[in-house]
């Protein structure tokens, strides 16, 4: 398989070599300059959103003309009938062609499920669709989340933001459900009906991959799911005084919305080299409704997607997933580091970073990540030698 080129500078190169010490010092660094006490980073597979404005796009110039931008017309509100639900909003996706069989070969779909960025900056880190599109004849697809970049509904995220209603169509059960109408939209539109698709995420877009998966198994056949925290607010027990997770003591989960996903970080006394700081509920919550008038619902992911015991969950309901975790990353703690299944398998290596299996690959790449890449390929080979087989049998 052969990756495309990518020369990176040298600083980049640097960035990535101190982005694990950089995870787990910027909540510490933000605490200390900004006045909300929660304000961490977030989720994503690159860093330029760490330091840069998540609304603001970068150029697509880099693009190569094998990139082609399209926009569907996505729904407001996926599980709503009133008036308001049926508004709508266009969602920016992007395909590549250039490998695809076609879909008279049912040759798959790797569809890139966007995290909490704007599009543009995933096509530039992530790499792992465009390397392995040649050996799959797979076709790239790349989707970007509602309210980001291009996909934010009624032209701006100021407009959106200052309306309550709006405001609300802003989550992940939403997001999951336009990424499975824009797919099936591909499809049809591609008369692809028999091609399979995995789908690719890193960090939260890991999870939204997982999920997914868990959701949609006759959409999507598989799922790679990059440093993807999975434990949430059911694992997390008072302790002390302070709130640890139930399997280590040191939290590296972050929070990413003052809604939906309430993920604790803190210390405990004697965890780390840094002085014990508690993660008050009570305190978040008060925050939440300060800043934003929303207050938290810090059970509603497990309830709706499943998880409390997750292992459980996963060995029962689970198939054809792929958790991948380098352990230089911080928020590896609250992956899947063990396989469940023969189908739900966990990727580690030692000396991995965060989302680093998926992003762009280098000619000077260590032997250890080539070879994690090749694993999953490996993996993701397989799904698609019993799909193609399964497909077969039902022809007959």
């Amino acid at each position: 398989m052969e990756a495309r080129k990518s020369t990176p500078s040298k600083s980049y190169k640097l960035f990535y070599q101190v982005y694990p010490l950089l995870l787990l010092l910027l909540p510490l660094i933000l605490k200390s300059v900004s006045a909300v006490p929660y304000k961490i980073p977030r989720l994503t597979p690159h860093i330029r959103t760490i330091l840069r404005n998540p609304d603001s796009n970068l150029s697509s110039s880099f693009l190569s003309k094998d990139f082609k931008t399209y926009f569907y017309t996505q729904i407001l509100d996926h599980f709503n009938y009133g008036p308001q639900s049926y508004a709508t909003f266009k969602q920016r996706y992007i395909i590549n062609f250039k490998y695809w069989g076609g879909g008279n070969s049912s040759s798959p779909i790797f569809a890139y499920l966007g995290a909490e960025a704007p599009l543009d900056e995933d096509l530039q880190s992530v790499g792992y669709l465009t390397a392995n599109a040649p050996h799959f004849k797979a076709l790239q697809v790349y989707i970007e989340h509602r309210y980001y970049g291009k996909s934010i509904p009624f032209g701006s995220m100021e407009e959106a933001m200052k309306n309550e209603s709006i405001r609300g169509y802003f989550n992940s059960a939403q997001a999951i459900a336009d990424y499975a109408e824009v797919l099936l939209h591909i499809k049809e539109k591609l008369s692809a009906q028999d091609s399979p698709i995995i789908v690719i995420g890193g960090s939260y877009g890991g999870m939204l991959a997982s999920w997914f998966r868990l959701k949609y198994p006759h959409i999507a056949i598989g799922a790679l799911a990059s440093s993807a925290p999975v434990l949430y607010f059911d694992d997390i027990t008072p302790q002390n005084g302070y709130y640890s997770k139930v399997t280590k003591d040191f939290e590296v989960l972050i929070n990413y919305t003052c809604s939906e996903m309430v993920m604790p970080i803190g210390r405990g006394q004697n965890d780390t080299m840094f002085p014990p700081s508690r993660f008050d509920l009570h305190q978040f919550i008060a925050d939440c409704k300060d800043l934003y008038g929303v207050p938290p619902r810090p059970h509603w992911v497990t309830t709706y997607f499943g998880g409390h015991d997750i292992k459980l969950i996963l060995r029962r309901f689970a198939s054809n997933i792929i958790f991948s975790n380098g352990l230089r990353d911080p928020y590896s703690t609250g992956g899947v580091l063990e396989d469940i299944l023969k189908s739900v398998i966990a990727v580690t290596t030692v000396n991995g970073s965060h989302c680093l299996d998926i992003l762009q690959p280098q000619k000077s790449d260590p032997s250890w990540l080539v070879k994690q890449r090749k694993k999953e390929a490996e993996i993701i080979d397989g799904w698609m030698a019993k799909y193609y087989a399964d497909l077969l049998t039902l022809k007959k």
